[in-house]
């Protein structure tokens, strides 16, 4: 039987083409496949219609498919996708103007550069975020909705050009500025559009949400809450992430932002809240009693944040919670990093806790039970029969990973983003060795750079601190005038 087979150079890696997973079925052999049990050799795995179609041992795969040309791929870990269950996918041209900058940056920043974006510039940030997501291993991100005018529908666009699997929110605030109270019976018609538009779509998966509980109505959160429900959707909001928002809900409620959603029934196995950092032991047991979901931000916490959510607390309470970006870097390996790190920092250390849920736990939570809060169960984030097919093909041949004692462990901690040779979704090749395969990434780069500085220019945005380079010639000029004084005071009089 001819297969073809994986070609090595003198420094081991891989010269494999994008050409040969050009076609409707595929047989693939890869060193290893991670599995619900762990990471598998000798298991092959048949790709058909979009789906994994048959996982199995190689020799009884090859028996029965004689048809197909096996895809040999020796050094290579056949894994789930990552998802990312917390996203911003608008919000990609602003990056680092949030370096430094303390904590609700979304008033100063997001919601300004947000507000500012016509259609063409919001497929562009998508388009962008989705490129990124997609190098850094992610084939799905949940999108928390975006605060711009323009039509959503290019955000769809973007992910269908890229091939990214999105959850895609539509934000259904109906109080703004000095709770001034919006049309919520239109909202609430728009929303259901919503959920009808892109219901059944091949990338695009409908979600309803809130921006924080403070600015919808009870009845808004309450309504939200259940046409999730009852449509098989998820509702997001973000809850308990800064101190600021916990007091203020205090103030006017006499609740915690957490304890006002469970009030006016707006939690349940629908329901994923980001964050959830600044959470009390009773917020704990609502989470776990409710069966509500929780994006985990870790990089999000070291950023910006005002606390880290007790992640590990939540794994010990069976609380369901996936692991999310919030639109800080889209690199999943570091991801899972970040969350093993920030349980250690904020726990492990203090316990002597040496193993902190070990790598298995934070790579389960980057995938399975990611997709579990995404709402995603049984669609993806394994590799299962019946599941859609979306894969990473990762370079296992590398330094960092030679010998191999504890695979999970290494993916957690040296695992990289350059080891990613393939990503694909629904069985189809989006990217390969960190570029896309059927479109122009650079011209969108190019793009990008023509026309970002005009969409921060005219955004009110409010920046606390200097960028780098200002606060680096200012201590640069203050050391200049400071040794100006020094030599003017040696010289004689």
């Amino acid at each position: 039987m001819y297969t073809q087979s994986l070609a090595h150079d003198a420094v081991g890696k891989g010269k494999l083409s994008p050409e040969i997973f050009d076609t409707d079925a595929l047989l693939l052999l890869p060193e290893e496949i991670l599995l619900e049990s762990g990471c598998a050799k000798g298991k092959a795995a048949l790709v058909a219609g979009g789906k994994f179609a048959e996982i199995d041992e190689r020799e009884a795969l090859l028996a029965r498919h004689p048809e197909l040309t096996p895809i040999e791929l020796p050094g290579k870990l056949l894994m789930p996708g990552f998802i990312d269950t917390h996203h911003h996918l608008t919000q990609s041209l602003g990056k680092s103007l949030v370096f430094g900058e303390p904590s609700e940056i979304f008033k100063r920043i997001w919601v300004p550069l947000e507000a500012s974006l016509d259609e063409r510039m919001l497929h562009l940030s998508a388009k962008l975020a989705a490129l990124e997501a997609l190098r850094g291993g992610f084939t799905t991100a949940v999108d928390a909705g975006t605060r711009a005018s323009a039509e959503i529908g290019s955000i769809a666009q973007a992910a269908e050009e890229t091939g990214l699997r999105c959850v895609l929110g539509f934000i259904c605030n109906d109080l703004g500025g000095q709770d001034v109270i919006k049309d919520g019976a239109a909202i609430r018609r728009e929303a259901e559009r919503h959920l009808a538009r892109w219901g059944g779509h091949e990338l695009v998966a409908p979600s309803l949400a809130v921006s924080i509980p403070e600015v919808a109505s009870d009845t808004m959160l309450r309504d939200v809450a259940a046409l999730c429900a009852e449509g098989g959707a998820i509702f997001q909001t973000h809850v308990n992430e800064h101190l600021q928002a916990v007091e203020r809900s205090l103030v006017a409620r006499r609740q915690r932002p957490l304890e006002h959603l469970h009030a006016v029934g707006a939690l349940g196995p629908q329901t994923l809240v980001a964050h959830a950092t600044l959470v009390t032991p009773t917020e704990l047991n609502l989470l776990r009693d409710t069966n509500t979901a929780v994006a985990f931000n870790p990089v999000a916490s070291s950023w910006k944040g005002n606390a880290v959510a007790p992640a590990l607390q939540m794994a010990a309470l069976g609380i369901r919670f996936g692991l999310g970006t919030d639109g800080t870097r889209s690199d999943a390996f570091r991801l899972m990093d970040a969350a093993e790190t920030s349980q250690r920092l904020t726990v492990g250390l203090t316990t002597g806790d040496s193993s902190c849920g070990g790598g298995w736990l934070w790579l389960d939570h980057a995938t399975r039970a990611s997709a579990d809060a995404a709402g995603l169960k049984g669609l993806t984030g394994e590799i299962a029969p019946g599941l859609a097919a979306d894969f990473l093909l990762v370079d296992l041949d590398v330094p960092e990973m030679t010998p191999s004692w504890d695979r999970p462990w290494e993916l957690v901690r040296y695992g990289n983003r350059d080891q990613i040779e393939a990503v694909f979704t629904n069985g189809r090749l989006r990217l390969w060795q960190g570029w896309p395969v059927d479109w122009d990434a650079r011209a969108l780069l190019a793009e990008v750079r023509e026309v970002a500085g005009a969409a921060v220019e005219r955004a009110p945005i409010y920046r606390v601190h200097s960028p780098s380079s200002a606060h680096r010639a200012t201590i640069k000029g203050n050391q200049e005038i400071d040794d100006e004084r020094t030599a003017g005071a040696a010289r004689p009089s």
